[in-house]
């Protein structure tokens, strides 16, 4: 069944058609998600509170064809309700996710086969940080846009729809952002060539 089927479902009072949409939406939520707050454990609680709200809303959303907008745009403004929290607990310092010098890995490698490597699935667990806490040191609003294009696999129209801006703008945001990584990259001496972005 499609998105907009499991929604008709849900509107006529079938509980089982939500936790179907739950699970086919659970994971890629999540990943966006934690990849744009940078913590695991934050993530989870977080991503509970999107379907929560889905759950109190769906039912209203018109356009059942644009639900998969529609829960990003949910996704987005519960995390940046979240980096306000954060920000009135704690001033938020870069501090944080700037890795030690002494650490970092000269020459990653993510190409081959891991299982019988444990030092390189090591060094791949290393890479794999390193490329989380890039993502949290540049500008939130190019995080986003790198996010969803690079893991989300979204385009840039349906970018555009989800944040409200336009496509033109989008693809600003994601040329200054993959222009912002390619830097910190540099300055953390990461071989780009040798990192893929599927983390």
């Amino acid at each position: 069944m499609t998105d907009a089927q499991l929604i008709d479902c849900f509107k006529g009072g079938d509980l089982a058609a939500f936790n179907r949409l739950v699970a086919r939406w659970e994971k890629p939520i999540y990943n966006f998600v934690l990849r744009y707050m940078g913590n695991r454990e934050e993530a989870k609680d977080i991503c509970q509170n999107v379907f929560i709200r889905v759950y109190r809303s769906v039912s209203n959303l018109r356009d059942v064809e644009r639900f998969s907008a529609w829960i990003y745009q949910i996704a987005v403004n519960v995390c940046k309700d979240e980096l306000r929290k954060r920000k009135r607990r704690t001033a938020y310092s870069l501090s944080l996710v700037e890795p030690s010098q002494q650490t970092l890995i000269k020459e990653p490698v993510m190409e081959k086969n891991l299982h019988n490597d444990p030092e390189m699935a090591a060094q791949q667990a290393n890479v794999k940080s390193l490329l989380g806490k890039a993502l949290q040191a540049i500008p939130e609003e190019q995080r986003v846009v790198v996010i969803m294009k690079e893991y989300q696999g979204l385009k840039f129209t349906e970018i555009a729809a989800v944040l409200n801006i336009s496509v033109n703008t989008a693809k600003s945001r994601m040329y200054y952002g993959l222009s912002a990584l390619k830097r910190i990259f540099d300055e953390w001496n990461i071989d780009r060539e040798k990192i893929s972005y599927e983390v």
